[in-house]
């Protein structure tokens, strides 16, 4: 891409405005660099793995490449700059079609991302794609419906031997409770820990009748463990009118009522924390907690 100003060049004649104040996100990113293509060829692409993903509006978590994908038929030729082609038969129904832009059905997508992507990416994507067919809201955990979807993307993934061992390992570690991308990368490093009994969005009876939800219940070391996103505190939406001071104050207040009324220790950590096993490990440790 050149840029010159705030103007952002996708691909040769076709430009896009940004506010250097608020520049896209990864997946913004990655849906501009498509409709720039689409714009620009004769028979219109059809997208796939990341890049229908983010077009779904799931997370696309360090992707490898900045380049978009498509998927082509074995025998049609083609090359371009910044696009990886894949080659296959997709049939209609794993196909859709939005304002102009064709890419991979959601369960196709799934697949493709769990057969091709890092460990990682591939579970930040996969736990989007199920949250909302299996936990639309805190305390919802529609295992059925988890099972069907998971069937179904399974089904697809099993018409090719390639990379189907790394789609059933993410497929199977996938989980739709764990709402945001670093609450996805948490489970991977607690796993990796050696965690063995980690609920998700464990409810905890707060003072008025309602319902805390806590993001991990470290059910190994009895404690609790919550991935501290700066989001809810930067975006006035989610902070539903409050001030920045208030959501602190609130947050201390609802974490001390479960620390009192369970009796377990309480950790947060952030992204910095998250870079690798070791250094959540040290984070949980200054809070007393270990694997057992």
């Amino acid at each position: 891409m050149i840029k010159q100003g705030d103007m952002v060049r996708l691909r040769p004649g076709v430009y896009t405005r940004i506010d250097p104040a608020q520049p896209p996100t990864a997946e913004e990113w990655i849906v501009l660099r498509a409709r720039a293509l689409a714009q620009t060829t004769s028979e219109p692409p059809l997208f796939s793995h990341l890049t229908a993903a983010a077009l779904h509006g799931l997370p696309v978590r360090a992707p490898a490449s900045t380049k978009v994908h498509i998927t082509l038929p074995p025998e049609r030729p083609g090359a371009q700059s910044l696009v990886v082609r894949h080659r296959g038969e997709v049939p209609d129904d794993e196909q859709v079609e939005r304002h102009g832009v064709r890419f991979t059905s959601l369960e196709r997508t799934m697949a493709d991302v769990a057969r091709t992507a890092s460990f990682e990416t591939a579970v930040c994507a996969l736990d989007a794609a199920f949250r909302p067919v299996t936990a639309p809201e805190p305390g919802v955990n529609d295992i059925a419906a988890a099972g069907e979807l998971r069937a179904r993307v399974l089904e697809i993934t099993s018409r090719s031997a390639h990379g189907r061992a790394r789609a059933l390992r993410a497929l199977a570690f996938a989980d739709g409770r764990a709402q945001l991308p670093g609450e996805s990368i948490s489970r991977i490093r607690l796993t990796e820990l050696g965690f063995t009994r980690i609920d998700l969005q464990v409810p905890v009876a707060g003072p008025s009748g309602q319902n805390y939800y806590v993001d991990f219940g470290l059910d190994d070391a009895r404690a609790w463990g919550e991935f501290d996103g700066e989001k809810k505190y930067r975006d006035e939406a989610m902070r539903s009118g409050l001030s920045l001071e208030d959501v602190v104050l609130r947050e201390k207040q609802r974490e001390d009522w479960i620390r009192g009324t369970t009796q377990r220790p309480f950790a947060r950590w952030k992204w910095a924390h998250l870079r690798s096993a070791e250094t959540l490990a040290q984070r949980l440790k200054s809070f007393g907690i270990r694997a057992r």
